[in-house]
């Protein structure tokens, strides 16, 4: 296990409407895992993108928060407040990052390859320069050719086992930095967890795919790597994962022991027969205390 110490976790929602069922899956696996480890637990509000940002919604998720007891060590810390910190990270990268002047459509046509989170392989238009004529887009990283010794990427995730990713086939070059000044996940989420010290990430299946990209950009920036776990996600009727953006209900907090429970069960945590919030979380911190920390 871990030192005990040293653990820093941390629960990340985009605030785009209020917390859900998904949403609290992965907050409440967060949560367990840094109780569990005797750590602290930190809140971070990832509004970077504030076209999708919702009015109240960030408050809406903390009184969620609050209302089922899972109470978070320091301040709330929030993406659109911290340019200046993904600025500097982004110089640092150097000839790394490029300007790139290509559209969604030109890449998806290209027909590189489609990965596995649905998105068109970047099939390196600009890597030497924009072409004649065309406006910077966006800013790209670059990533290792074909055969270079760092295009593979492993990680061994504490819920998925051992998973790997070839960056240059599977991903190609990817996004930092938007031409209207929105600094991208990838950039800003490994720079947080790097600020705030976090050991340990626990997050939905959903961002598995992104991880890859995110130890290698680590990589280039000389952060540590955290431990990650990713848990399964719940889905809809059509086997969507359950988002704001597929109409997901919020938490309902009127009955909020059964909103916990329902929860825990799709962890696979046997809590047993009690009645109120206040007895739930020691006996849920045990229960995942006993079925993940011998999984690092």
């Amino acid at each position: 296990m871990p030192d005990a110490t040293h653990y820093i976790g941390r629960f990340a929602p985009s605030p785009t409407g209020p917390l859900h069922d998904g949403a609290l899956v992965a907050a409440m696996a967060s949560y367990l895992d840094a109780k569990a480890h005797h750590g602290s637990w930190l809140v971070r509000m990832e509004d970077v993108d504030e076209a999708r940002t919702a009015h109240g919604a960030a408050e809406a998720i903390l009184h969620a928060l609050s209302a089922l007891q899972m109470h978070w060590d320091g301040k709330v810390v929030y993406q659109s407040h911290r340019g200046d910190l993904y600025q500097a990270a982004f110089d640092r990268l150097g000839r790394l990052a490029y300007p790139c002047g290509c559209t969604r459509r030109e890449i998806v046509d290209s027909h590189i390859g489609v990965a596995s989170d649905g998105a068109a392989v970047y099939p390196g238009t600009c890597r030497n320069g924009l072409p004649v004529g065309k406006p910077t887009r966006s800013y790209r990283l670059l990533v290792p050719e074909i055969g270079q010794a760092a295009e593979l990427i492993r990680f061994e995730d504490r819920w998925q086992g051992m998973t790997q990713q070839h960056l240059a086939i599977e991903v190609g070059d990817f996004v930092l930095k938007r031409v209207d000044g929105f600094w991208t996940y990838q950039l800003a989420v490994i720079v947080d967890d790097a600020n705030q010290g976090v050991t340990h990430v626990v997050r939905g299946a959903d961002l598995l795919d992104s991880t890859p990209r995110q130890i290698y950009l680590q990589r280039q920036l000389q952060y540590l790597t955290p431990s990650y776990l990713h848990v399964p996600v719940i889905t809809n009727a059509n086997g969507e994962k359950l988002s704001k953006q597929n109409d997901a209900p919020p938490l309902d907090l009127t009955q909020p022991y059964q909103t916990l429970v329902k929860a825990a069960w799709f962890l696979g945590l046997e809590i047993g027969k009690i009645d109120s919030v206040e007895a739930f979380w020691p006996l849920a911190i045990a229960a995942w205390a006993n079925q993940r920390l011998d999984r690092r």
